[in-house]
Formats: structure tokens, sequence, C-alpha cells
């Protein structure tokens, strides 16, 4: 396998016409961003940015998957509208980029790295980077590393993409949104100007994540809630040959990859207002329904946690009258414990809600199971509690819950 190559700030490359993947990686948390860009370079609508709050592209063919300081974007090149020109990626913090220290990027092609790039953070006082850009030359895809700095956060980049964002957003990032990009590198030149506001609808950047000093939420009560969709999502561990550099960050990371992969499960135990009780889970085939008893379906199962979108539960949010509790958990079903490694997350979709995270890192190594959050009926309200305890396996999580299923072995 060759060796991939190494870009500077400035520098481009040729990419297949193929599907791809660009990984983002750092040492501390940041939010990645990929916009869809016209020869204007400004998004067609709201639908061409692909964040933690919008994880996928209008038409599926950019999708977002990762995590704070590991960020997985997978594009299908071919499947790109005729109008889009480029794909922009970029990154925005809480903290300066010399705060956060490097941050690296591979392009990739399956489980081949094509492409390597690493962003110093010497002498960098932004908040938010324009690291790089697939764009068409000639009929033909490539990729270019621009590493173009903005004073400001993800607003501020967001709108001069041509993003509308919405007036709800945190009054911190409300206060950036009149930041100007600043060119850091003098082989890039990007336009400046503020941009047009389009019409379609705003994006809402908020995201509330649960953590034991805020452990729930509740959503007032509605008469219909949507499709209500829950993720589990965590890194992959690919066991491949990279040929990546052996010095700092990159290389680091890349020894702590090359081990096997773990297959995480997700699963609910959900109780009717009936007071029918049901179990939905991959293993033994138990995926439920969503149009019937008891509104809680599992969409698929990920062997690899190499699926672009990790694995989801959908909960029937017209039938949430009909519903006492959902009791979310994931197990560890192949691979050594180890919670902390898997990075897991899961993140509570809401239709017009913002995301709902907590992270699944805290877990002893010896115990597989995560009891991770419940959403309970409040007289028809939607309140989500984080749980995040950990157990040996489903019969003493569902003691310590009092469910009362009766449990035997299985397997998928």
């Amino acid at each position: 396998m060759s060796q991939p190559q190494v870009l500077i700030a400035g520098a481009n490359a040729p990419l297949p016409t193929d599907n791809i993947s660009i990984r983002i990686l750092s040492q501390n948390a940041v939010d990645c961003a990929a916009y869809r860009l016209t020869t204007e370079g400004k998004v067609r609508g709201d639908g061409d940015m692909i964040f933690y709050g919008q994880t996928s592209s209008d038409d599926g063919s950019v999708s977002f998957r990762g995590h704070d300081s590991d960020g997985f974007f997978d594009i299908n090149l071919p499947a790109q509208p005729a109008n889009i020109e480029k794909i922009a990626l970029a990154f925005s913090s809480e903290q300066t980029l010399a705060q956060i220290g490097d941050v690296d990027i591979q392009v990739l092609q399956g489980s081949q790295i094509l492409l390597t790039c690493q962003l110093s953070a010497t002498g960098r006082n932004e908040k938010a980077i324009i690291l790089a850009e697939c764009y068409r030359r000639q009929g033909s895809w490539k990729f270019r590393f621009i590493a173009q700095g903005f004073n400001g956060g993800l607003k501020p980049l967001s709108e001069h993409f041509g993003v509308k964002i919405a007036d709800d957003t945190p009054a911190q990032s409300q206060a950036m949104n009149t930041q100007k990009p600043i060119n850091t590198q003098k082989t890039v030149g990007q336009d400046s100007t503020p941009p047009p506001i389009p019409s379609s609808p705003a994006v809402n950047l908020n995201k509330v994540t649960l953590t034991k000093s805020q452990s729930s939420i509740n959503l007032k009560k509605r008469d219909d809630f949507g499709k209500i969709s829950i993720n589990l999502n965590w890194n992959q561990r690919p066991n491949v040959d990279t040929q990546a550099p052996k010095k700092g960050l990159l290389g680091d990371l890349f020894k702590q990859h090359k081990t096997s992969g773990v297959d995480l499960d997700i699963g609910a135990m959900v109780h009717l207002k009936n007071g029918e009780k049901t179990l939905i889970q991959a293993l033994g085939n138990r995926f439920g329904s969503l149009q019937a008893p008891p509104y809680v379906c599992l969409r698929a199962d990920d062997r690899t946690g190499q699926l672009s979108g990790g694995e989801w539960l959908d909960i029937n949010g017209q039938q949430w009258s009909q519903i006492e509790e959902v009791f979310i958990f994931a197990f560890i079903y192949e691979g050594a414990p180890n919670w902390a490694q898997t990075d897991g997350v899961v993140t509570i979709h809401v239709p017009e809600q913002a995301p709902i995270e907590t992270r699944l890192t805290e877990g002893a190594n010896s115990s597989p199971m995560c009891a991770i959050a419940r959403l309970v009926n409040q007289q028809g309200s939607i309140n989500v509690e984080r749980i995040n305890q950990y157990f040996k396996g489903h019969q003493d999580m569902d003691k310590a819950f009092n469910w009362g299923f009766s449990w035997k072995r299985g397997r998928k």
C-alpha cells in the first residue's frame, strides 16, 4: 500500500470520482461542518449544511458521523448535484486553535488513506477554520488544503456561506455574527463580503448535552412530536495498514486506532400506557414496529461501526400519548468492554428541537451494559433523563430498574 500524499496549506491533489471519507482529528472538542456550495460560494439552502444538528445533506450524498475530537464526513462525489461546485469543510470551537492544538485531516477511500494535512496551531488565535475543500475542475474532483481562519464560531462561519441561522442561537454566538473572515494564507482568496440570507427555514445551532450536573430536559406537550430518532454512534477502530506519519498526534492516533473493532448495540424497553412492556433490540431479532404497538422500531444493526449513521431507534411521536416510557440502553456485543475507547455518544433528535446528547465514557471495563437514558411521558410532555449507569448484563439492568422481563442467552 502506497504512502499517503502530504499536503501543505494551499496545495491541491486529485480525488477519485468515488465515495470518499474525510476525517478530522483533534486533541480537544471541535464542531465540524461541511457546506455544499455553488459557483457563488454559497449554499443553495440549509439542506447543504451538514453538522451535528443535521447529519445528512438533503439528498443523503454527504453525511456526518463523529465525536468531539474525531469527525468523519462521508461524501459520494458522483452523486453531487450538477450545480454544486465545491464542498467546504470547517470546524469551530469555544477555544482558539492555539488552545486546541494541531488538527489533522485525512482523505480516505475505503480504509486507504490517500491524503493527509496538518493544521499547525502555533500562533493561531481563530475559533473557526475553513480547513479544506473538495472542488470540481474540468469534470474531475480535486482536494485543496486551505487553513483559512475566522474570528467567531459556527454561526458567523455558517452565515459566511449563506446559511440562515435561527435567532435563538446562544447569545455568545449572536455577538459574533458581524465578524469577517481573516485570510491567514496568501494562497487562499475567499469572498469576505456579508452573504445574502436565503429565504429557507433557519438552522438551529443549539445542542443540549446531558451531564451529571444537567441530567434532564423537558420538552413541552405537543399534539404530534413527529418522528423521534435516537442515534448510537461510536469511533470505528479499523485494523488497517495506514502508512501514517510516525510522529505527532496523527501518528499516535493511528497507533491507537489499529485495534480490532467493537460491536455496540442499541436497544430499548418500552412501557405503554395500557401496561404492555416490550423489548426492542437486534439480539433475538426484536426490531419492533413504528406504526403499531410498541410504536418504537430499530432501523438496522451495525455489526462493524462503519456505517455512516451508526445505529438508530425511531419513536412514532404521533403516538406519544400511548407511551408511558422508553428506556434506552446499549451493550458491547463483541469486543473488549472499554467504554472510554469506544467514545460512544447517543443523540436524540426531536423535530424542531435542539439535538440532545449524552456520552458513554464512564463505564468500568468489566461492565458491557449501559443504561443510557429514559424518555418519560409526563402529562403529554417528554422528559428526557440521563442515566449512564453500567451493568454486567441485561438481567442486572432490568432488576435495577424493575422492568420484570425474563432473560435468557441469545445471539444475533
